[in-house]
Formats: structure tokens, C-alpha cells, sequence
């Protein structure tokens, strides 16, 4: 089976491999694809058009069977800042899209981006890391490593793939 995923980005990747080949005997392929939404989506709205969008151009522009399309960003709920994560898979037929974990960011980090900036490199300042996004991302700063980017993602995974499978 023919798998794309519409992202580079390393924890991403890493993640749609883990989980689909628990499943099927697949080659994977990664694609640079668009988004067509915001660089920092600011609602899980924005966040889940982002992944389904991904979704779909991944599936297209790698002629696979089945497209992934993983995107994180930010939702405000109750004056809180949080985290949201939002993947989608793409078939011929429909699209299948699954969330994940919410975290609230702390003040410092939640006014720079609702001042415009990106959490990624908000993130980078603020835990004196680089290449936070392609590793354990937000979630894997607020829990201490308990939870990466890559398993939050592998969750979600698995939220759409039980879907697909179940039809």
C-alpha cells in the first residue's frame, strides 16, 4: 500500500510510520505539502482544515491510497491558551480527522502568540531548545517528556485509522 504523509517534519513522520505499519505493509512517503491555512492556526477550526487540507494534498501529489495530513496550533477556551493537534486521513472515498491532547500555555508563551508570533519558535526561547517542533514539541516541554509530539501524534493516528478500519 502506497502512504503519504503531507508534512517533513521529522516527529510527524516518525509518528504515521510507527502506527501504520502496525497495520499494513506500506511504503511511506513524505511530502512538502501546503497547509492553506495559517503558519500558526489559532483555532482547532483552523487546525483540523490544516490537517484534512494536508490530507488530501499528500494523497494527490503522491498518487497513494491513503493521504495523512498531521497539524498542531492553538485554541482559546475560556480566556486560556491551549495546544491543540488535529490529524486527517484522506482516502478516494472521505476524509477521516481525530484530535488529541489540549494543554493550556503558560502566560509567557500564550501572549507571544496571541501577539502574532509562532509557538515554535516561542517554544525555542522560552526552553532554550532548538528544533523543538521536529522533536518533542510543546507537549513534550509542559509534561516533562512524559508525552512527545510523536506519540501525542501516534494517538491521533490510531484515532483515524480505527475509523478507516471500521467502515
Amino acid at each position: 500500500m502506497k502512504v503519504a504523509v503531507g508534512t517533513k517534519n521529522k516527529a510527524k513522520v516518525q509518528a504515521v510510520k510507527a502506527v501504520v505499519t502496525q497495520f499494513y505493509d506500506a511504503s511511506i512517503e513524505a511530502l512538502a505539502v501546503a497547509s492553506d491555512v495559517s503558519e500558526q492556526p489559532m483555532t482547532n477550526e483552523e487546525t483540523r482544515q490544516g490537517a484534512i487540507n494536508r490530507a488530501r494534498h499528500a494523497r494527490n501529489e503522491g498518487n497513494a491510497e491513503l493521504g495523512f495530513g498531521l497539524e498542531g496550533g492553538v485554541t482559546l477556551i475560556d480566556g486560556q491558551l491551549y495546544i491543540c493537534n488535529w490529524v486527517a486521513l484522506a482516502t478516494p472515498q472521505r476524509i477521516y480527522t481525530a484530535a488529541g491532547a489540549q494543554l493550556p500555555l503558560p502566560s509567557i508563551v500564550a501572549d507571544a502568540v496571541l501577539a502574532g508570533e509562532e509557538l515554535g519558535p516561542v517554544m525555542e526561547r522560552y526552553a532554550h531548545q532548538k528544533d523543538i517542533r521536529q522533536n518533542q514539541g510543546a507537549i513534550g516541554i509542559f509534561t516533562d517528556g512524559l508525552v512527545t509530539r510523536q506519540q501525542m501524534f501516534e494517538h491521533i493516528l490510531l484515532l483515524v485509522i480505527g475509523q478507516y478500519r471500521y467502515e
